[in-house]
Order: structure tokens, then sequence, then C-alpha cells
């Protein structure tokens, strides 16, 4: 089925999913010509940490030349990328109906006169806006912010639920001379001691207020201020599900029990939570799964402390779960009360809803609040997606991958376990940390480029193009890697 959002405004296909996604040019599979990274690659590593810190960088990419599926780098080695930047590409390289994005004349002024939008939108910003809203806004959320990335978007979220819970403490949109004054100097009532509760191994960005809710890596977050927020422990759930139902269930229970418990802790200590950060799967922390029933009981506790339900959607939304919003497959009573998002969707923003609106003007303001240029081909990705039915070419590839990942999961035993994922959002955990760092560095040097998550997963967030045909070339180097690794 489509998902909810996306029948709002076409008709069902038929739950077909097109039979060719591949663009023109793709190559058949990787090759692997140098070391990687590449001697080209490793002078321009040189060159560019010159400049400035450049150690996260992997290889230095031709774009030129990657298409589809494939990434190629600058040294000439082509890769199957089943990561595609961190899950930011969602047609995978160079697909036609982007590359024609900008032909139009006034789409490209649109581009080149990036306008301060808050203030000075073109005059099809508002039908370009409701046309977002009609195709993809989660039901019953009909208000939408742009902005330039998921932590922007995430940042601003917080202040949405900031300002709702104030307007209900208050029970009107007036501010006191008091209020006026005393936020300028940092202090309350106008600046008041409120907090978002987040969850261990969440991540939800790198600015300074999003860090206080990230909590994955230390190098994120080393010696930087932070506020004085709750955290509580998301589920840590057993595999294989079907085997471990009353286990998980125990966990989903603890979990709530403590977030309800630091919902009355902070009260009493002067700092209400306001709102409740969450992805509906942790990614950058190890996809880590919970189930529809947790996050249903999360949106009652926050309902009942007039608190904001935030869904972090940055990786998950855009369809690589199978549904175009993740939050979709739990079958929530009413929305969540804002959804962020970005990566897939090219540009940063949320949808919230009637009650989350904020009533004055320049309350969330920046100069650009987000990019024309984005929305231009955001409109070319939601018509591929429902012109080549991709939600449902996406749920058949992932569960394709899923079973064979089983498969090798059980010949390859103790290797690697816990293979998981909706759609072809997929990851899996490695014996150790070491074993997985080991076989992602195999699976580079043999031409598939992954990501790493948690303390021992592998993710694999592919495009939306992903097919068998890919997806049986990384099976089978996985499967030559497990075999290196079981006979060392």
């Amino acid at each position: 089925m489509w998902s909810k959002s996306l029948r709002k405004v076409f008709p069902q296909t038929g739950g077909r999913a097109c039979l060719s996604t591949s663009l023109p040019g793709e190559p058949c599979g990787p090759c692997v010509r140098t070391s990687v990274p590449g001697p080209k690659s490793k002078d321009l590593l040189h060159d560019l940490n010159q400049i400035q810190q450049a150690g996260s960088t992997s290889v230095f990419v031709n774009y030129d030349k990657s298409i589809g599926n494939y990434l190629v780098d600058v040294d000439g080695n082509t890769f199957l990328d089943t990561y595609m930047q961190i899950s930011t590409i969602p047609l995978g390289y160079n697909h036609p109906e982007l590359l024609k994005a900008f032909c139009n004349e006034h789409d490209l002024k649109c581009l080149i006169n990036r306008p301060a939008l808050g203030v000075f939108p073109g005059e099809d910003w508002p039908k370009r806006m409701s046309r977002i809203c009609d195709m993809i806004a989660p039901c019953g959320m009909p208000h939408l912010n742009t902005m330039m990335c998921g932590a922007c978007a995430n940042e601003n979220a917080f202040k949405h639920a900031f300002m709702a819970f104030r307007r209900k403490e208050r029970g009107h949109d007036n501010f006191s001379k008091e209020e006026q004054e005393s936020c300028i100097y940092n202090t309350p009532p106008g600046s008041p001691k409120l907090a978002i509760m987040s969850f261990l191994y969440g991540f939800h960005g790198r600015t300074l207020g999003t860090l206080s809710t990230t909590r994955s890596k230390f190098i994120q977050k080393i010696d930087i201020p932070a506020f004085d927020w709750p955290m509580a422990n998301f589920p840590n759930y057993r595999y294989p599900l079907e085997e471990n139902v009353e286990c998980n269930k125990k966990e989903d229970e603890k979990c709530l029990a403590r977030v309800e418990e630091l919902f009355d802790s902070w009260c009493k200590k002067g700092m209400p939570v306001a709102g409740v950060i969450v992805e509906p799967i942790q990614s950058e922390g190890g996809d880590n799964h919970a189930s529809p029933e947790f996050f249903k009981k999360l949106q009652v506790i926050c309902k009942n402390n007039n608190a904001a339900l935030i869904m972090d959607e940055v990786q998950t939304g855009g369809g690589p779960t199978g549904k175009f919003w993740c939050h979709e497959y739990f079958d929530l009573p009413c929305p969540p009360d804002i959804v962020t998002f970005s990566k897939k969707l090219q540009l940063g923003g949320y949808f919230y809803t009637g009650e989350m609106a904020v009533r004055q003007p320049f309350r969330t303001f920046n100069t650009w609040m987000g990019d024309p240029g984005k929305v231009i081909l955001l409109e070319k990705v939601l018509e591929v997606i429902v012109r080549d039915d991709l939600l449902e070419h996406v749920r058949q590839t992932g569960e394709y991958v899923l079973k064979h990942l089983k498969d090798l999961e059980t010949e390859f035993c103790p290797l690697f376990h816990s293979s998981r994922g909706r759609g072809t959002f997929i990851a899996f955990t490695a014996q150790t940390t070491e074993k997985r760092d080991e076989m992602i560095m195999l699976l580079k040097e043999k031409g598939v480029w992954c990501g790493s998550c948690g303390k021992s997963s592998i993710r694999l967030r592919a495009s939306l193009l992903f097919q068998k045909k890919h997806a049986n070339i990384f099976l089978d180097i996985l499967r030559c890697v497990l075999q290196e690794l079981k006979t060392c």
C-alpha cells in the first residue's frame, strides 16, 4: 500500500513495484583498481588538510562519473554504494529527472536569486508549500516550516515545543513586561527553566542545542557546554524478535516507566519537560528498533504531561523504510506533535499540528528558512517516487535482503547476528567492534560501500532504486568477506 501521505494526492497504482528502476549507463558491478583511498584521494586529502581538519574524509568522488547505485572516486574505483552519503541521496547519483530540474528558466532563477524566505518569498512559494504539504505531510499535520538541515529542523522544533508549553501554562499569548525584560538577561521568567527529554544512543544533530539531546559518540559532545536535560533508555531488544516477545515487552515497560519517572523528577526540580524527541529507528546509535506499542504508550505519557512528542525522521523520512514516514508503522491514535526531516527530502524542516503553531512573527525565523532550489529537487524526487511506485519497490527489496541476511547469519554464526530493518533501512551486528570494522574494510576493498553505527553494527542506507540485482551483488561480496573472516 502507498503511504497515507502520498495517497492523499496520487491514486494507488496497484501495489506493483516498477520493474525497471535502473539508470542508463549504470555499471554492472563494482570495480576496485587501487587501494582505498587511492593515490589521488590521498593527495587531495593532503591539500584539504592544509585548509581544514579533514580527517573524516573517506575518498574524493568523481560526481560526473557516479551514476545510479554506483559511486566512482577520483582514482577510478567504482563502488556499489549502499550508504548513499549517509542516507541523503534518494534516487541514486545523477538521476535524469534531477539533472533536468533547473532547465526551466523560472526554476533556475529561484535557485540563483536565493530569497530570504521569511521576508521576501517568491510569488509561487505558497503554491509550492501547499503542494508539498498535500503530497507528504503526515496525517493531521498541516503546517510546515522549511529549514536548512536536520539539526536546524530539530533546533527549531525544540523552540516550538517550549513556546507551546509556555502558552499552555499562561493560558494566553501575551507576554508580561517582566518576561520581556528578563529574557534579555537569560533569566526567568522570560527564559524559563524547561527541558527536552531524549534517549540514550539517540542522535539529533551537532548544533549547540541538539547536542544536549544527542547521546551517541563522545567526540560529538566533548568540551561543549550542555543543558541539564533528562535522558531515558531506549529499548534494547533481543533478536530474533519472534523468539523474544515477552522479554522485549518487559524491556518496553521498563523504559517507559523510566520516562514517567523522569517527567516527575524533572518537574520536582523546577525544570519541567516540554518535549520528548525520539527517532523511529535510532540510526547513528545502532539501528535500534522499538515496537509500535512502545511509541503509542510514549505518546500517551507525553500528552499526560502536556509535552510535545517530536518524531525525528531526518534519516527515516522519505521512503527508505518502505513507508514515506517510518512512524506510519506505529499506527498512533493521533499524530505526533512535530515531525522533523532532512536528508532524502533534500532540505530540512518540520511538520507540526495546529496546537504547535506559533502565533507571533519572527519567533522561528532565520534569513533563508530553507532553500527554494532544494524544494524544486524535492518536487522532482516525489514525482519519481510516485511514477515508479518506489515505496512498494523498497518494501520488496528490503524483504529480500533481510531474508538472505538471516540465512547468512545461520551459515556464519557467530560472525554476525540480529539482522533487522524496515524496507531497505537495514542493519546487522558483528560479533565484536573489531570484526565490524574489519568487515567494513574488506567490503570496501571488494567494492561495496556501507556504514557503521552503534558499537558494532553495519547499516545499509541504499537509494530507493536499489534492486534485487544490487542486493545480490552486495550479498555475494558479503559472503566472500564472511568466508575470509571465518577461515582467519
